[in-house]
């Protein structure tokens, strides 16, 4: 293909302004005015035109075959062409008959969508019109191409052609001497000498002079394998080296060009102010969001700094039910209810336990439950103001995956359940059981000493009261009642004991369950906002999704930018 680095530096641009334009179609930037598509394709597709000119049998048809490497025109000793022919690329072969002197030929070839060939019947043919159709090509021609046979390339039809083009055309012209391996290269070099001189002479300048043998080129190109000896004796490397410069230099393409890829540079710009204010604008959601969020956090911490007051009723709270379960204690440890235990078994300590956890838990799901309804109520508050806010800033309807009404519901329930559950392991975190369970058991044992004494001396009192053993009886159930007494002094005294300890323990713990209450209640406060905060993820996944959607049009966007700048410095 001649020219590939034009075509490949036009390809890259097409590229990249098809590329501009679907980017601007996705940023919502108007360049249409900039790059207007199809007069932009049809302008950069525009074919090069070569027209071949010369007399009659001067080998203007064999010089195309050997350009393109097959039988596209027809060739004979006896004149073939006719009439102008105009070779263009069709989906089909097919050949037009514009007017009875000039022909369009569409061929399935692919050079020819780059290359459109007009092949003359000849400077000396007396068809009337020829001359006129040709010369209605030479104006728009790429390259005109006049061909003299080696035999006689002085012929007076083509020089006075040649002399009559008009100055803006001598310098798109080059002269092929045609079958020139009918001629030695001595002979050759003079040929080339005198069309130089009379080149001087007929127009003042020289052009680009090749002699060539399209024979031998086609012969070269159609060889399997490819033959480049064949076609360096052709002449053709040389040629088609010049049409490959003619085609990458030419001024008005390569201005063609360079006017398109201004345009697609403005173009860029245009879409570089569409993302930059599209990132604008998400920046400025992104702020407003965190806005919404410090709120959230402020909400937060204003339940949070109301601790000190919910806490110091929850140390009241603990040392009302700190009393009252010491009550409890007082009547379970009485004389005859803790003997009857040792032989039932003592689970004192653990329902001393599990009651003072009832209590107080209940006492603190209240306070729970009210906190929890406050925090749903600033929630369901703030949500109401939040919607117009964010329809405005951002666009969207505030909206959650699920109907906000549920989710405060949901919120105060987990809020509830969860300060519940803080209650209790705080108050098996304590250990007050352990302390109470170990002076119970030291004091069931004393206890168990006394009733077991008791019972053995009373046995033994009856039992000599059955054989009539005189004053034993007595003497023994005398006995048996003062270790009765004495177990009934020891388990006032021991209860005197325990259930003081007992409520001191409690009361020293206070402190301890009340700061480990507020660790807890201030993550649960935490995480009902935080649970309240996830409500709007519709907000931010539009907001993620819009920047993730920026980035890559941002990668394109410089990607566009640079390839642009490549073609640039081609050009």
């Amino acid at each position: 293909m001649f020219g590939e680095r034009y075509f490949a530096t036009r390809e890259r641009l097409t590229d990249v302004m098809r590329g501009i334009a679907a980017l601007a179609n996705e940023v919502g930037a108007d360049v249409q005015d900039k790059l207007p598509l199809q007069e932009m394709e049809k302008g950069l597709g525009n074919p090069f035109l070569f027209v071949v000119c010369g007399e009659v049998n001067a080998g203007k048809s064999t010089l195309i075959n050997g350009l393109f490497g097959r039988h596209l025109c027809r060739t004979n000793i006896l004149p073939e062409t006719h009439r102008v022919t105009w070779y263009r690329h069709g989906d089909t072969t097919r050949d037009v008959e514009v007017t009875p002197v000039l022909e369009e030929r569409y061929r399935p070839i692919d050079f020819l969508r780059d290359f459109h060939l007009v092949d003359t019947p000849g400077t000396n043919s007396i068809v009337k019109g020829h001359q006129q159709i040709t010369e209605r090509f030479l104006p728009v021609a790429d390259l005109i191409l006049f061909v003299f046979p080696v035999t006689n390339p002085w012929g007076a039809a083509t020089w006075d052609f040649v002399s009559k083009l008009p100055e803006g055309a001598i310098d798109r012209v080059a002269f092929i001497i045609q079958q020139s391996d009918q001629r030695e290269q001595t002979d050759i070099e003079v040929i080339l000498g005198h069309m130089r001189d009379l080149s001087m002479k007929r127009i003042g300048h020289v052009p680009e002079i090749f002699a060539v043998s399209g024979k031998l080129a086609c012969e070269a190109k159609r060889t399997s394998p490819f033959s480049s000896k064949l076609l360096a004796q052709s002449g053709y490397a040389e040629l088609e080296d010049f049409i490959s410069r003619r085609v990458c230099q030419s001024r008005e393409r390569r201005s063609l060009l360079e006017t398109w890829r201004s345009q697609a540079s403005s173009a860029l710009r245009i879409v570089e102010d569409s993302i930059e204010k599209r990132t604008q604008v998400l920046d400025g959601q992104d702020r407003f969001l965190n806005q919404i969020e410090s709120e959230i956090d402020s909400m937060r911490e204003h339940f949070v700094n109301r601790l000190s007051r919910h806490l110091g009723g929850v140390a009241e709270v603990f040392q009302t039910e700190a009393a009252w379960v010491s009550k409890i204690l007082w009547s379970k440890l009485g004389a005859v209810r803790s003997i009857g235990r040792l032989f039932t078994g003592d689970k004192t300590g653990q329902a001393m336990e599990s009651l003072f956890i009832e209590r107080l838990q209940a006492a603190i799901a209240a306070v729970a439950e009210a906190d929890g309804t406050e925090v749903v109520q600033a929630c369901g508050n703030h949500w109401n103001e939040l919607a117009d806010r964010v329809k405005e800033a951002i666009g969207v309807e505030l909206a959650g995956p699920e109907p906000i009404e549920e989710r405060l519901t949901l919120i105060r329930q987990r809020f509830s359940n969860r300060l519940g559950r803080i209650a209790r392991n705080g108050i098996g975190n304590l250990k007050v059981r352990n302390q109470l369970e170990k002076s119970l058991r030291k004091r069931n044992i004393a206890l168990k000493s006394f009733t077991f004494m008791t019972l053995a001396l009373l046995t033994a009192g009856a039992t000599c009261g059955a054989f009539a053993i005189p004053w034993a009886p007595w003497i023994l159930c005398g006995l048996s009642l003062l270790f009765a007494a004495a177990g009934v002094v020891a388990a006032w005294m021991t209860r005197s004991q325990i259930v003081p300890a007992f409520r001191d323990r409690l009361l020293d713990t206070c402190d301890a369950f009340a700061g480990n209450l507020r660790l807890d209640y201030e993550d649960a406060i935490r995480a009902a906002f935080q649970n309240y905060g996830e409500a709007m993820v519709t907000v931010r996944k539009h907001i993620v999704g819009r920047k993730l959607a920026t980035e890559p049009q941002l990668r394109r966007w410089q990607e566009l930018f640079l390839t642009l700048k490549a073609i640039e410095q081609d050009l």
